[in-house]
Order: structure tokens, then sequence, then C-alpha cells
């Protein structure tokens, strides 16, 4: 834990594809690029897309009984708390104007609208499909970048989003009787968290990224209130099962995030993109063992075909940046 804050300040502009990295190292980091160091980093990748993934599973567990909006509004005062601990740690004020600039308040606006859609996803839906279609995020990125940043889009990149699309179609099945509804929101949770991910990309250097991190966990607070109002659900009290339930969420994220950040400081980017992945292969084995879930071959074929397609786009975008 000891460089934790300097390792998730770095997350947050390595992985969003933002600011800068922290001007001093973590002194226990790893020297990249070497065959070792590809072999740890597919493994802290691959464990992290695990921690990601059991995460999921208990925040569908806990949507069995209680209300989603009070699911995303603890799990808003547990992050703000965690990450406004880290800034103090770091001498960072929580409460600047920057809070109110216009990018970080778009940035916040697509976390709440990725947040309270996939949780409600996972909630209502199967977690192999949510999961699933949540892999289109890339792809999402990518379209996002070309359309909104005027970033240049190859053919084959573009090709590869038509492609993923096609295999997001393939399990919402619109129009046939296997169609949820409520599938559509995992849908619409890649468009926000592609929204906050491009508004990283335009934040400025100064911001800290964990005052960017509470800040959005603080919006979720009030969204998670506002969305079980709404829903004219009463709050309940957690059983203490359920209280260790959010304490295992939350601790499994930490972990997951900072492994993951491990991960791409001591391996090469080209070598760990793909290991994202992994993330899908551990809920379907959680949906089948946990949830007795029975993903059927459109839907697989369809999740084959997201992560195909984004793994290609992720390759495209490594290759042209070595070029440029």
């Amino acid at each position: 834990m000891v460089c934790l804050s300097r390792l998730t300040q770095w997350a947050d502009s390595s992985i969003a594809g933002g600011m800068s990295q922290p001007r001093t190292p973590c002194p226990t980091a790893l020297a990249p690029l070497s065959a070792g160091g590809n072999l740890r980093a597919a493994g802290l990748m691959t464990g992290a897309m695990a921690m990601f993934a059991l995460e999921d599973a208990g925040i569908k567990l806990l949507a069995q009984r209680l209300p989603v909006g009070q699911i995303v509004a603890t799990i808003g005062v547990l992050g703000l708390g965690i990450f406004w601990m880290l800034l103090a740690r770091q001498g960072g004020r929580m409460l600047t104007r920057d809070l109110i600039r216009p990018v970080v308040v778009l940035r916040n606006a697509g976390e709440t609208l990725g947040t309270l859609s996939f949780v409600s996803a996972v909630a209502l839906t199967d977690l192999a499909s949510a999961s699933a279609i949540l892999q289109a995020l890339p792809l999402a990125l990518v379209l996002g970048a070309a359309l909104f940043l005027r970033e240049r889009v190859g053919w084959r990149r573009w090709l590869a989003i038509l492609i993923g699309f096609a295999g997001v179609v393939a399990i919402i099945r619109p129009g046939l009787s296997a169609f949820q509804p409520a599938s559509v929101l995992a849908l619409v949770a890649v468009a926000g968290l592609a929204i906050r991910d491009l508004s990283t990309r335009r934040m400025p250097r100064h911001v800290p990224s964990h005052q960017l991190s509470a800040s959005a966990f603080g919006v979720l607070a009030p969204a998670g209130l506002v969305l079980a109002a709404a829903q004219g659900t009463p709050l309940l009290r957690p059983t203490g099962a359920e209280v260790a339930t959010f304490a295992a969420c939350i601790g499994v994220g930490v972990a997951g995030y900072a492994m993951m950040v491990m991960a791409t400081r001591v391996g090469e980017a080209s070598m760990v993109a793909p290991f994202r992945y992994t993330r899908l292969v551990f809920a379907l084995v959680l949906a089948v063992l946990v949830f007795a879930e029975r993903p059927d071959a459109v839907t697989l074929a369809g999740a084959a075909v997201i992560c195909g397609s984004g793994g290609f786009a992720m390759w495209r975008e490594l290759r042209r940046g070595r070029r440029s």
C-alpha cells in the first residue's frame, strides 16, 4: 500500500490516455520491456481482471435484495472516503475551483451515467451478457476519439468497430424473443464510460487524479439516492453479510486497480492489453458457478466477436503510436 497513492495517480494518465506520469516514480516499480517483466505483467493484469469480475459478482449479489440506487450511493460514499484520504496524504485539497471546470463536470456525468447503467444492467440481466457488452468500451473509445476529438482512424479500425458492435447486437438481440430491454443499459454504460475516459484525455495536467476520482465517487452518492427515490424503493438496512460484501467489493476493486497499474509499468503495452479481456472469462465462470447462468451459443459468439474486434483495434492503436 506504500506506493498505491502514486500508482493510482499514474493509472489515470496511462490507462485513460490523458495526463502525464507523476514526477517521482514509485521506488518499487520494476523496469519494463523485459521478457520476465512481460510475463509478470500478464499475470498482474489477469489478476486485476479477476478482481474486477469478483467486484461485479458482489454487486449482483447485493442487488438481489438492496435497491440499485442504494448500492450505487454506498459505493460512492466509500470511494469518496478512500480517494479523499489518498488526496490528503499527498497534501492536495478536495474542494477547489477545478471541480466546476466543464471537462470535470462532463467526466463526472459520464462516470455517473456509466455506473448507474452498468450496476442496473448487472442487477436486472445476466452477469455474462452485461460483462460481454462492457468489453465494447475500447471500440467506443476509438469511435468517440474519431468523432469528437478528431483523431485519425483508419479503415481497419472502422471495420473493427462495425464488427464489434455487430457482436453487441448479437448479444442484445433486439426484436427477437430473447431480447431483454434491460440489456440495453449495458450499452448505455459503455457510452457513459467512454465519455468519462475521453474527457480525461482533455483534463488539465495540474488537476490531481485522486481529486478527479474522489469527485466522481462523490457525485455517485446523491445520484444513487435520486435513483432510489425515483424508483420509489425504500432504503434497507444492510445485513452483516451485505456489509461484508460491500467491504469485499471495495477491497477487490482497489486491489485490482493497483495490480492493473503495476501491470502497465512492468510490461509492454502491446503484450499487456489483450489480457484485459480475461475479465470476461472470469465473469463467465462466476456467472455459471454462482448465479447458475447458462449463456447460449449466440451470446458466447457475440462476446468472442467483441473481444476480437477490440483487441485488434487496440493492437492497431499501439502500432500507430509506435510509428508516430
